[in-house]
């Protein structure tokens, strides 16, 4: 009895154990209801290199302790939040987040996820935050998030997503922020935003939607940010923005907007930053703009406004940064403008305005950054300016200004860029302009200063550039100057400097321009100049040097553009010029060169224009200049002592435009390969032995035979038949003299129409640059240098 007993005992145990596996089975199936199987197929769909969803298994009894996942806290648990934010997870998002229908937060920004936003994201119908910014999707946004009529934050922002805005945005109309700036999004604004009575923000920049702002955004009665610069926006900027009474940000910077600006912003009192700057807008600057008593930063350049400067503009008290530059503004600058004493930034060049600078602007205490360059004022620099204690950037350069600087600017204050080149100034550099060791960048080239550089200039440890050109500065080069290490640029030429370049030049090792042209200064070239390995642009040319150049220039391999021109240097020139590989610029006119020249110079592929006219060269024309193929202003070799045949590889320089050969020893025909000459619009070859028939080129066919005189048996057209036994181009001996002095002033005259190229690239670079920018005076490719940390256009970067 106790054995059956024990026997049917064993049975029971066995199956209250199956009992207890089912049920435990049971509660797995619990926990993993539809929405914990959405999670797992989601987290199959996706990447985690980190592992972090590794807590994520179907051995749990419910999902709500998995990371990154809320729950509501009643008897029956639901998913109301996912945040996966910054998990580094990638790959396709999986259609089965569509599942979690009880969901009101979703967060997945920060990873990268690919390919299409799920449509199915449409049925979590109480979603009222979709987070999906700062992930690699693309494809077009569903138009099935327009049934989630309770959301309030939509961010797409730094995304790929491609396609319009779709109508159905409209019917969110609890939509608080749609952010979706930094993708590929095109064509035109839904009209339905209107619909969207509680948006406070729409920030939609950085994309390529076109159209015109539709009407009906007055509608967004609520709305504080309106954020679309950098996309292909056009038309007029519609009034209806008057009707915006909250809006403080209206961002529509860098579009193809056109029109008038509309005094209905006026409306708009509590506008905080308006950009509208980089666009096509056109007509006077509304007098209703001083209506916006809480605005702080007004940006309008780069438009085409014209009129004056309304003097309305004094009422934005609250105003921190003004910038109306490059537009037609005419009419003087408003004396209001002292009114607005937060005024840290006021930029108005390139503009038409006239007038004086008004004293007032002395006033400014908190002015840090003032631009009123490439304008008509006229009259002195305000005496005041030398007391304001936060300027740090004074431009007031391309103007008709006159008197002195101020003695006692930089005094008071830490200026870090003063420019007041092209003006009529006068009088001395103001002495302690670097007081406070801050000064970057002091450019005051092209007026009428005298004296010397001061002391407190040539001691300025934090100076980069110093640019004094196109003055009446005299005395010996300051040896201090070599002091300063951070030097990038030094632009003295065109002044009265005498006396020797001091070796101490060698010390100033960052330096990549040295212009000391057209100054008296004298004896050799200290071979220290091979010190400077950045050096990129070196021109002495018109001084009163003598002797070699120095080996150790050699040493200065990133040189572009060397000009030696119109000095007394001697003897032969180094075979080893050719390894100057990055040269652009040989000029080595009016010296005292003899010998060779060398074949290296062959090398120079990247050389632009050669000059080497006015010497002793001798021998031939070597074959290896044929090689020079991006040749293009000039080449003059005109008069030398060259000899022999010109070389027919000469014929490969398609792209040279002057060619001067003249008043040399040359000897044969014309090549024929001439004829490939292409670019060439003027060439000389008069005053030497070169006989035959001009090639047929049509260029020669229409120079004047000035340019041909002075040969023994040219012919040819415009010379004449080849037939005859004479040629009027022989020149009687007694007359040699005579022609070769009218040669040289031939060739002077050609090699100033071979000039006139460079000067245009030149002038139109400087009418072209902004002043906010730091850029060479000539079109030098130079490294970059500190001066460029300190500029920035006002709010480049400012939200889209």
């Amino acid at each position: 009895m106790s054995g059956i007993f024990e026997l049917r005992r064993g049975w029971v145990v066995r199956f209250m154990g199956i009992l207890v596996v089912v049920a435990q089975l049971f509660c797995i199936s619990e926990g993993l209801n539809s929405e914990g199987l959405c999670l797992l197929e989601l987290k199959e769909s996706i990447r985690d290199e980190n592992n972090n969803l590794g807590n994520w298994n179907s051995s749990d009894q419910t999902p709500c302790g998995w990371r990154g996942v809320t729950c509501t806290s009643n008897y029956d648990p639901v998913v109301v939040s996912l945040n996966l934010s910054t998990m580094n997870l990638s790959e396709a998002l999986s259609p089965s987040i569509g599942g979690l229908v009880y969901l009101t937060y979703l967060d997945i920004s920060y990873n990268g996820f690919t390919g299409n936003i799920p449509k199915e994201i449409g049925n979590c119908s109480r979603l009222e935050s979709l987070l999906l910014n700062n992930n690699k999707f693309d494809g077009q946004i569903p138009t099935e998030l327009g049934n989630l009529s309770c959301l309030r934050n939509l961010n797409l922002c730094n995304n790929e997503i491609s396609g319009p805005i779709p109508e159905e945005l409209g019917k969110l109309f609890s939509l608080v922020q749609f952010v979706a700036y930094t993708n590929n999004l095109t064509g035109p604004l839904p009209h339905s935003l209107g619909n969207l009575k509680s948006l406070s923000t729409f920030r939609a920049g950085q994309n390529a939607i076109s159209g015109s702002i539709p009407s009906e955004i007055g509608g967004c009665e609520n709305l504080e940010l309106l954020g679309l610069a950098q996309n292909d926006l056009e038309g007029d900027l519609p009034k209806e923005l008057g009707m915006l009474g909250n809006l403080t940000d209206l961002i529509l910077w860098d579009n193809k907007l056109s029109g008038f600006i509309p005094k209905d912003l006026g409306n708009c009192t509590n506008l905080q930053t308006l950009a509208l700057y980089k666009n096509n807008l056109v007509g006077e600057i509304p007098v209703e703009i001083g209506n916006l008593k809480f605005l702080k930063k007004l940006y309008l350049y780069r438009n085409n406004l014209n009129g004056t400067i309304p003097r309305e503009i004094g009422n934005l008290s609250l105003a921190t940064e003004i910038d109306f530059s490059e537009n037609y503004l005419m009419g003087e600058i408003p004396t209001e403008f002292s009114q607005i004493k937060g005024l840290s930034l006021l930029y108005l060049f390139q503009n038409q305005l006239t007038g004086v600078i008004p004293n007032e602007l002395s006033s400014l205490r908190n002015l840090t950054k003032l631009d009123l360059s490439i304008n008509n004022l006229t009259g002195p620099i305000p005496f005041g300016f030398q007391y304001l204690p936060e300027m740090l950037q004074l431009q007031l350069f391309d103007n008709y200004l006159t008197g002195s600087i101020p003695q006692g600017l930089g005094l008071y204050s830490q200026l870090w860029v003063v420019d007041f080149s092209d003006n009529y100034l006068t009088g001395r550099i103001p002495p302690h302009i670097c007081q406070r060791s801050n000064l970057i960048l002091l450019n005051l080239e092209s007026n009428k200063l005298h004296g010397n550089i001061p002391t407190g200039v040539t001691n300025c440890k934090s100076l980069v550039q110093l640019r004094l050109d196109g003055n009446r500065l005299n005395g010996s080069f300051p040896s201090d100057l070599c002091k300063l290490v951070n030097l990038s640029a030094v632009e003295l030429g065109q002044n009265k400097f005498s006396g020797p370049i001091p070796p101490e030049i060698g010390y100033c090792q960052k330096l990549q321009r040295l212009d000391l042209s057209n100054n008296y200064f004298s004896s050799q070239l200290p071979r220290q100049i091979g010190n400077l390995s950045k050096l990129v642009t070196f021109n002495i040319s018109s001084n009163l040097l003598t002797g070699r150049i120095p080996p150790e220039i050699l040493n200065c391999k990133m040189l572009q553009r060397l000009d030696l021109s119109q000095n007394n240097f001697v003897d032969a020139i180094p075979n080893e010029l050719g390894t100057l590989s990055q040269l652009e610029l040989l000029m080595l006119s009016e010296n005292k060169f003899s010998g060779n020249i060398p074949a290296a110079l062959g090398n120079l592929s990247r050389l632009t224009e050669l000059q080497m006219g006015g010497n002793s060269f001798s021998g031939e024309i070597p074959s290896e200049l044929g090689a020079l193929t991006s040749l293009q202003i000039a080449m003059n070799l005109s008069n030398n002592n060259l000899s022999g045949r010109i070389p027919p590889q000469l014929g490969n320089l398609v792209l040279l435009e002057f060619l001067l050969l003249n008043n040399n020893h040359l000897s044969g025909q014309i090549p024929s390969t001439f004829g490939n000459l292409s670019s060439l619009l003027g060439c000389n070859f008069s005053y030497n032995d070169l006989t035959g028939p001009l090639p047929s080129i049509s260029l020669f066919q229409n120079m004047a035979i000035s340019s041909f005189i002075g040969n023994k048996g040219l012919c040819g057209e415009p010379l004449g038949d080849c037939s005859g036994t004479s040629s009027f181009n022989s020149v009687p001996p007694s007359l040699k003299g005579v022609d070769a002095l009218r040669g040289k002033i031939i060739t002077a005259v050609s090699a100033a129409v071979g000039g006139v190229s460079l000067i245009l690239i030149v002038v139109i670079i400087y009418f072209m640059r902004r002043p906010v920018e730091v850029v060479a005076s000539l079109q030098d490719n130079e490294i970059s240098s500190p001066v460029s940390d300190i500029y920035f256009p006002p709010k480049e970067g400012f939200t889209f």
